[in-house]
């Protein structure tokens, strides 16, 4: 890492492009930063990929092994993977990631390449996540305005998850999940590749709104409750307990009582991570995820997170910890998506299992594909 750059967000709101003048103009603000900080030009990007607008579907597909002798050639992989992705889509949305679930040969899994593998019949499942084509359009162009590739859109889910996971951690099963101001987003992983992705347009921000309706406050008080005495789980027993706002009993100085700001933020907190259950409904099973949920994002470090969802969940639960060697400056639970980015790029180079890049014409089509 050579330098980095950033800047207060404008114009998104839960991920959506609302003002493409204020989002621009941020934009461009942190890649100045960067471009100062290293010393160097930015020539292209990597961006994140959080918009509420994202939905996902599971297809399959199974094909007879065509070899007289059955063993599994390039042409059935070819074939089978084809038409699992093949499934159309309503108009106007595009595809974003194609995530290819392992191969089954006879029913059994044989993992990344079943080429020369003997068996009758072949089976592949994907998540396909596919979003808004105008939107998608908005987040490149904010870009682009200043003259910068975009060279791929990565799901910012998935760029988390590999900065907070080991293969291991991903083999084994474990759930990820990024806390965001305005977007969570989440990756339940088995068997070493991402099985589900979502992203839930609740965040932070809400919890700041929570507070600012439940207290009669300012956004601004009600983010410095927040911050300063919120709590994921409720562990204040007097209801006589109060705190100061600010604690230097000037004019605009005012007590609020402790218990009624973590009622409030856990309310928030514990419905967050209910939609989350809810959305994986039958893939996310405790035998089958056994290290449990990865917490991570700026929000994630309300006290009390990793309680909170350990008891929702029904899993192990703790906030994440980036690898070794990360600049201190970056440590920060906000920053594992964009050191994600970085991962994503430097994998266009070395190839990963289970990953690698598709070109195609028209920036648009610049897609990600993982388990293409």
């Amino acid at each position: 890492m050579i330098g980095f750059g950033e800047y207060q967000s404008h114009g998104v709101i839960m991920g959506v492009v609302t003002d493409f003048k204020a989002a621009s103009d941020a934009a461009h603000s942190a890649l100045i930063t960067a471009e100062q900080s290293a010393g160097v030009k930015v020539d292209e990007v990597y961006l994140a990929q959080s918009d509420c607008h994202l939905e996902g579907f599971y297809n399959e597909a199974s094909v007879s092994v065509s070899a007289a002798d059955n063993t599994v050639s390039q042409m059935d992989i070819d074939t089978v993977c084809r038409l699992a992705k093949a499934k159309a889509l309503p108009e106007g949305r595009m595809v974003v990631h194609h995530i290819r679930r392992p191969f089954r040969l006879d029913g059994k899994m044989v993992g990344r390449n079943p080429e020369h593998l003997n068996g009758h019949r072949m089976e592949v499942d994907y998540w396909t996540v596919h979003g808004q084509e105008a939107m998608i359009a908005n987040g490149i162009h904010v870009i682009r305005g200043y003259d910068v590739w975009v060279s791929d859109r990565i799901l910012s889910s998935l760029a988390s998850g590999t900065m907070m996971t080991t293969w291991q951690d991903r083999q084994h099963g474990t759930l990820v999940i990024d806390i965001g101001a305005g977007t969570t987003d989440f990756v339940l992983y088995r068997d070493g590749t991402p099985l589900k992705t979502g992203v839930l347009s609740v965040g932070g921000a809400h919890i700041t709104n929570d507070l600012t309706l439940g207290l009669r406050a300012t956004e601004g008080q009600a983010e410095k409750l927040k911050i300063r005495h919120g709590r994921a789980n409720v562990v204040t027993r007097e209801k006589s307990d109060k705190v100061w706002l600010n604690g230097d009993f000037a004019i605009e100085d005012r007590q609020f009582p402790r218990q009624m700001i973590e009622t409030i933020t856990s309310a928030r907190v514990t419905e967050l991570f209910e939609i989350v259950k809810k959305k994986l409904g039958e893939t996310l099973t405790p035998d089958r995820c056994p290290m449990g949920v990865v917490l991570t994002g700026g929000s994630s470090k309300l006290p009390g997170m990793a309680d909170t969802a350990a008891k929702v969940f029904e899993l192990p639960a703790n906030l994440g910890a980036l690898p070794p060697g990360v600049d201190e400056k970056l440590s920060d639970p906000s920053h594992p998506a964009v050191l994600g980015l970085l991962h994503f790029g430097l994998q266009n180079r070395v190839d990963e299992p289970g990953i690698r890049r598709r070109k195609s014409g028209g920036l648009l089509r610049k897609l990600f594909t993982v388990g293409a």
